[in-house]
């Protein structure tokens, strides 16, 4: 299986430097060497990065019937989309950062869609054409500031509430329908879903998407978290994991 890595040769870079800056580089993992514009490069010197660059990150919320339930929702009759700021994207490894002004910051583990390629006004039959890749994502909340607000901006979009990588695997080498969202907690299982469960599917997804805006290469899409969501502590340590496309690990730090 193809894992596709983003990186840095800085090992000092923000996980938010863009494509097109200094010893940025897409590369493919091999064991634990990188190969990249023909040159091997060992893992270990090198700055991981979130594994596409997005002009936006797309989100859906309550797209898992049980998740919708534990937050005292009737599930949704078309997919409800919200957008995270670039600025949120952090890499696995990358710390978490807890905000002072948040007394409850829950994980939401979710499989990540990346687009490809230039999608407007794309059918549902045709939407998968437009995937180039799939990925682990955490959509980070401040759970108490999204009940707060009564809008989701602020609870989801501060600076690394959006965990991502540590790779992606091309569309044609996953057999989607096999995909399971796992995440934990300290070592803990917390959620444990089939993608199969999601009310809206990736295609679904795309359709109405692209209905409002238009994707471009490189945009990704957070698809939803199952029922299992849950508040994080300063020091805890969380995993995103989808079986064939890698575990997402963070862990969650106050500044």
């Amino acid at each position: 299986m193809t894992r596709r890595i983003r990186f840095s040769l800085n090992r000092d870079a923000e996980p938010t430097t863009p494509d097109g800056a200094p010893g940025v580089c897409y590369g493919i993992l091999e064991g634990e060497a990188v190969v990249a514009n023909g040159a091997t490069h060992r893992l270990a010197e090198l700055r991981l990065l979130p594994p596409c660059w997005p002009t936006k990150i797309v989100c859906v919320g309550r797209n898992y019937r049980e998740h919708a339930a534990e937050l005292g929702n009737a599930p949704p009759t078309e997919p409800l989309i919200f957008l995270k700021p670039v600025s949120a994207l952090v890499a696995h490894g990358d710390a978490i950062l807890y905000p002072s002004i948040s007394a409850r910051v829950d994980y939401e583990g979710e499989l990540g869609v990346v687009i490809g390629r230039r999608a407007r006004h794309v059918k549902r039959e045709d939407a998968l054409e437009y995937v180039r890749g799939y990925t682990c994502v955490n959509d980070v909340t401040a759970r108490d500031l999204q009940q707060k607000d009564g809008q989701w901006t602020r609870a989801k979009g501060f600076d690394t509430f959006c965990s991502v990588g540590p790779w992606m695997v091309p569309r044609d080498e996953v057999r989607f329908d096999e995909l399971r969202v796992r995440t934990f907690l300290d070592g803990q299982k917390r959620q444990d879903a089939s993608v199969r469960d999601m009310i809206f599917p990736v295609s679904r997804i795309i359709e109405f998407v692209t209905e409002v805006m238009t994707l471009e290469p490189g945009d990704l899409i957070a698809t939803g978290t199952p029922a299992g969501i849950g508040p994080m502590q300063a020091g805890s340590v969380v995993r995103v994991e989808i079986e064939g496309l890698g575990a997402l690990e963070n862990r969650v730090v106050k500044p």
